[in-house]
């Protein structure tokens, strides 16, 4: 691992070992992109593309010097949700055996959800299910205008249970009920208005434009940080704001400026130069 103010290029794992329906590729400046890799089923889940994803997920809660995480889709699709093998496989199986299941789609999607880093979906094609599940499990996410999006899992006598946690925390209860009960489809410019993305773009050429300038924007910033500012959001939401809340929030920040990302950061600050970091 590297010391991200002593050295900033970022360490992810050896792609090699991984299984190939997942990808990684990793720039000095700690942006990560994960790719899902089922191009001929349109990156759909199975079993194994679950495992593969939660295994890259979990690697990166400790990749140190990692500031952004992109999550795409090869082919042009992001991801089309469920496999259909696995789900016929899925109909022979026991309430515990689909138990058993779903909590590996569950740990993933928790794994996903924790990566210390800002994580944003890069969405292209459809993003149905499962698949709009991992756009909400991301802290942004960016599509193209041609974008695709539904929980459809009620036209098959099915709930969207494993993500609705993670829906409903980024669209609120309302819209959540609205389409999980009516699995509409609908289209980007839609998405953005429930708030399940973030921003639209014309075409690819516009989603790596703005995939470049996010990049650009974290590179300034100190890895440690982002991760600990991504933590308060977490444990600070819709949480009351009593007297622990508040010593627990003096502690973070007194901790973040005794740490060496804090001291180097301030120094560099008075001394108007940049960072270690950058």
């Amino acid at each position: 691992m590297t010391n991200p103010i002593a050295d900033p290029i970022v360490e992810v794992p050896d792609t090699d070992a991984m299984s190939p329906l997942v990808h990684m590729d990793s720039t000095p400046e700690g942006a990560v992109t994960v790719w899902i890799n089922r191009p001929e089923k349109k990156n759909a889940f199975d079993g194994e593309t679950i495992a593969a994803l939660a295994q890259a997920f979990e690697t990166l809660h400790g990749a140190e010097g990692v500031r952004i995480v992109f999550l795409r889709g090869v082919g042009g699709t992001f991801c089309a949700g469920a496999d259909l093998e696995w789900m016929a496989a899925a109909a022979e199986w026991d309430e515990d055996d689909n138990r058993a299941d779903a909590l590996e789609l569950a740990r993933m999607l928790k794994a996903l959800h924790d990566i210390p880093a800002l994580t944003v979906a890069l969405v292209e094609g459809a993003a149905f299910g499962g698949g709009a599940g991992l756009v909400a499990a991301c802290d942004h996410a960016l599509a193209t205008a041609d974008a695709k999006f539904a929980f459809s899992e009620v036209k098959l006598g099915l709930t969207p249970a494993t993500i609705s946690p993670y829906v409903i925390a980024a669209l609120g209860p309302r819209t959540s009920k609205l389409l999980f009960a009516t699995g509409r489809v609908f289209d980007a410019d839609a998405a953005w208005s429930y708030g399940l993305v973030d921003e639209v773009f014309d075409d690819v050429e516009g989603l790596v434009a703005a995939q470049d300038a996010l990049i650009e924007e974290v590179v300034v910033c100190a890895p440690g940080a982002i991760g600990d500012a991504k933590a308060l959001v977490n444990d600070f939401a819709f949480e009351k704001i009593d007297r622990g809340l508040i010593d627990d929030s003096a502690r973070r920040i007194a901790r973040r400026r005794v740490s060496d990302e804090g001291q180097e950061g301030v120094r560099a600050f008075l001394a108007k130069r940049k960072p270690g970091w950058i």
